[in-house]
């Protein structure tokens, strides 16, 4: 019992020194974006205790105040109501709850990731002549791909940007969807095949930064980490020019291969980039005689334009319309011919009439 009773005094100490060893990343931020997201915790947090903090002291004088020995506290079984305890209880939460309504429809407009930055941080605005730095984000299969337009390099688990320049993300993902995060940057925003999301953020500090995927992906989620290098210019162009000298190119042989899915990779460098894979990644057309979904989209809002017979030739310019390659459709109504080649569309012409036939046949 005894050393029960001393314990009690050792233990409150011991899980304050073990909570040393957390990085609060989120309460200690190197990017205005993130400070401002960590404010908003703060202020919400303040407001929400206007209410928590007196009720809970209320209910500690309470149980003392009317506690059964107490038998000089005052009775009033026949009380019922206080308008001013009514107006408390009402115009406080009330007020809460605009104040909060009121931050959050300011911030969600301020601190929205596809809004271009206006400021550097709080007491610095963003000079004329800076120009952002484009960086295309492709979430794989358990790794993250890198791409710099502006430089035509690319890196696999490991991105970089100066310090007090402003960051153009471009997002999406080669399969299922994925969370793009640097805690001490900014909030995490998805990354969806098929889609593109956008982020624009700030590093104000230098170092190196943890990154991840905050949404659970498969097998490999727990090795889906790179490391986010925040640089000042003289180290981001030494990087930059590393990462040129490397040997291997990003074509989309290279990207097929690397897309594949792999845990734990090494941090790999590219020296030179196809500069229209991006697109052709967020278009899922990046294997040859793929149709681009951008096509395919076009040609769906032309859809019900057409007549039968007539070739829709987005991504098939130059080829001609049916008739004239000797195509004869047996069939009326609307249809999209670029996603089908000719010897296709002429074993349909000659499948449809026998299918229409058994369906007849049928009773």
């Amino acid at each position: 019992m005894i050393r029960i009773k001393y314990l009690k005094f050792f233990l409150l100490p011991a899980v304050a020194f073990l909570l040393t060893g957390c990085n609060a990343v989120l309460l200690s931020p190197s990017g205005d974006i993130a400070v401002q997201q960590r404010n908003l915790i703060y202020l919400a947090t303040a407001l929400m205790l206007i209410v928590i903090v007196p009720v809970i002291i209320a209910t500690v004088v309470f149980a003392w105040r009317y506690r059964a020995s107490n038998t000089s506290a005052r009775y009033e079984p026949d009380w019922h109501h206080s308008t001013k305890l009514e107006l408390v209880i009402w115009s406080v939460p009330l007020m809460i709850i605009i104040a909060l309504g009121s931050v959050t429809w300011v911030s969600t407009h301020l601190l929205d990731p596809y809004r271009p930055l206006d400021r550097l941080d709080a007491k610095r605005a963003i000079p004329a002549e800076t120009r952002p730095l484009t960086v295309e984000v492709v979430a794989l299969d358990w790794k993250w791909l890198f791409i710099y337009p502006e430089y035509g390099i690319a890196t696999v688990n490991e991105l970089a940007a100066p310090v007090d320049r402003p960051i153009s993300f471009k997002i999406t993902a080669s399969s299922v969807m994925n969370s793009f995060f640097v805690p001490a940057l900014a909030g995490q925003i998805y990354a969806m095949a098929g889609m593109q999301t956008m982020l624009h953020a700030v590093i104000n500090k230098p170092g190196v930064y943890e990154g991840m995927s905050a949404n659970y992906s498969g097998a490999g989620f727990s090795g889906m980490n790179f490391k986010f290098h925040g640089l000042d210019d003289a180290a981001f162009d030494q990087w930059i020019e590393s990462n040129r000298a490397a040997a291997d190119v990003l074509d989309r042989g290279a990207y097929l291969a690397l897309e594949r899915p792999s845990q734990n990779d090494p941090v790999r460098r590219f020296g030179s980039v196809d500069p229209e894979l991006y697109d052709a990644i967020l278009n899922r057309c990046v294997a040859p005689g793929t149709v681009c979904m951008r096509d395919v989209m076009k040609m769906d809002a032309q859809r019900g334009s057409r007549k039968a017979g007539e070739m829709h030739h987005s991504g098939m310019q130059g080829m001609p319309a049916p008739a004239q390659a000797g195509i004869n459709l047996p069939f009326e109504g609307d249809y999209i011919g670029d996603l089908c080649s000719f010897s296709e569309a002429q074993a349909v012409a000659r499948l449809l009439p026998q299918a229409r036939r058994t369906a007849l046949a049928q009773p």
